[in-house]
């Protein structure tokens, strides 16, 4: 039940992210659920591995360098979905932004 509730607030918290972030489109809830998920599973493993090879850098910007790689993981999403749009990177990264904010807080609420 817990996967379900957390795919739930992923799928929100895109949508979401969307409206307030001008540049970033997204069809509908199940578009905003699925664009969640695979920014989810790009992150895991593309995003993972790409960490890896950047640790050097990363340790010199500070963790930056991984944040830029989540960036490139919404584009990524972008290019491969329909229903996902990003107008180009500085909306991807205002989205990224934007979009670990409301995970954030619903982390935070979910344990609360």
């Amino acid at each position: 039940m817990g996967i379900i509730i957390e795919i739930l607030l992923t799928g929100i918290a895109v949508s979401v992210a969307a409206f307030l972030v001008p540049g970033v489109h997204v069809d509908g809830f199940i578009s905003a659920i699925i664009a969640g998920i695979l920014i989810a599973l790009a992150n895991a493993t593309i995003g993972t591995l790409l960490r890896l090879f950047t640790f050097p850098i990363n340790i010199l910007t500070l963790g930056l360098m991984s944040f830029i790689i989540t960036v490139l993981m919404v584009l990524l999403v972008d290019h491969f979905m329909k229903g996902f749009n990003t107008t180009g990177f500085l909306a991807a990264l205002i989205f990224a932004l934007v979009l670990s904010i409301i995970k954030m807080v619903f982390g935070s609420l979910n344990r609360g």
